[in-house]
C-alpha cells in the first residue's frame, strides 16, 4: 500500500494532471515532463522521447484532449504523459526491486491506456466533427439545391400551366366572340330581312287603301253625280207638276166663272 502511494506521488511529481471533466489537459502537465511513445506489444523497449511539453505542442500546434486520445492508437503506437524510463528509476531509487518497479509501471501504463481508449471511445476528433459539419454543410447545400431545384420546377410547371390556361381562355374567347358575331349577323340579316318584308307589306297595304280611297272618291262622285241628277228631275217634275196644277186651277176658274 505505502508502494503503491509513492508510486502516485511519483507521478504526481512528473506531472500526470487530469482535468474533472476526464479529458486530459496538457497545458497542465509540468514543462520537466516528458512525452513517451512506446510500442503496446514491445513492453519497455521502444521508447521515443519528446523533449518537453512545449516542444511537443508547437509540433501539433494546439494540443487538446481529442488529440491525445487520438495518440491512443496511432499505428499501434501509443504515447503517454509519463517518462517510464525515470519512473522505473525512482522506484528502484526508493528500494522498489527492478521487477516491482517495472510491474508497477506497467500497471501505470496500463490504466493510462485504458483511460486513454476511454477517452478516445468517448469522445470524437475536432477533424471527425470538421468532417462531420463538411457533411452537414454538404447535405445541407444539397437539400438547398434539391428544393430550389424543387421550387424552380414546380415555378415552371405553375407557368407553363398558367399560360396554357391562358391560351386556352384566349381560344375560347375567340371562339366565344366569333360565335357571338356570327349569332349577331344572323340577327342583323333576319332583322334586316324582316324589315324588308314589313316594308314591302305596308307598301302593298298603303297601295290597297290608296286604291280603295281612289275607288271610294269615284263612287262617292258618281253618287253625287246621281243625287244632282235625281234633284234636278225632281225639280223639273215638281216644276211640271205646279204648272200643270195651274193649268188645270185656272181651267177650273175659267169653267166656273
Amino acid at each position: 500500500m505505502a508502494v503503491a502511494k509513492r508510486v502516485f506521488q511519483l507521478g504526481a511529481n512528473c506531472g500526470i494532471r487530469l482535468s474533472k471533466s476526464g479529458g486530459i489537459d496538457a497545458s497542465k502537465v509540468c514543462s520537466g515532463g516528458l512525452l513517451i511513445d512506446r510500442s503496446q506489444s514491445n513492453g519497455f523497449g521502444s521508447v521515443n522521447f519528446y523533449s518537453s511539453v512545449s516542444s511537443y505542442k508547437s509540433s501539433t500546434n494546439k494540443f487538446d484532449y481529442r488529440q491525445i486520445s487520438q495518440l491512443a492508437k496511432p499505428n499501434g503506437k501509443r504515447a503517454f504523459l509519463v517518462d517510464t524510463l525515470a519512473l522505473v528509476r525512482s522506484l528502484e531509487a526508493q528500494g522498489v526491486p527492478s521487477k516491482q518497479a517495472e510491474a508497477i509501471t506497467s500497471a501505470i501504463t496500463e490504466v493510462l491506456n485504458d483511460s486513454l481508449e476511454n477517452v478516445a471511445h468517448s469522445f470524437v476528433s475536432r477533424a471527425e466533427m470538421q468532417k462531420s459539419e463538411m457533411v452537414q454543410d454538404g447535405n445541407l447545400s444539397k437539400f438547398k439545391s434539391e428544393v430550389q431545384s424543387s421550387q424552380e420546377h414546380h415555378f415552371s410547371l405553375l407557368q407553363r400551366e398558367t399560360e396554357k390556361l391562358r391560351n386556352d381562355i384566349e381560344k375560347m374567347r375567340s371562339e366565344l366572340r366569333y360565335e357571338i358575331d356570327k349569332l349577331t349577323a344572323g340577327q342583323r340579316l333576319d332583322l334586316n330581312l324582316e324589315r324588308g318584308r314589313i316594308r314591302d307589306e305596308l307598301a302593298n297595304q298603303n297601295a290597297e287603301t290608296t286604291n280603295l280611297t281612289n275607288k271610294l272618291d269615284r263612287e262617292i262622285h258618281a253618287l253625287r253625280a246621281q243625287l244632282e241628277a235625281a234633284k234636278y228631275e225632281v225639280i223639273k217634275y215638281c216644276i211640271g207638276t205646279l204648272v200643270s196644277i195651274s193649268a188645270v186651277g185656272l181651267a177650273v176658274l175659267r169653267l166656273y166663272t
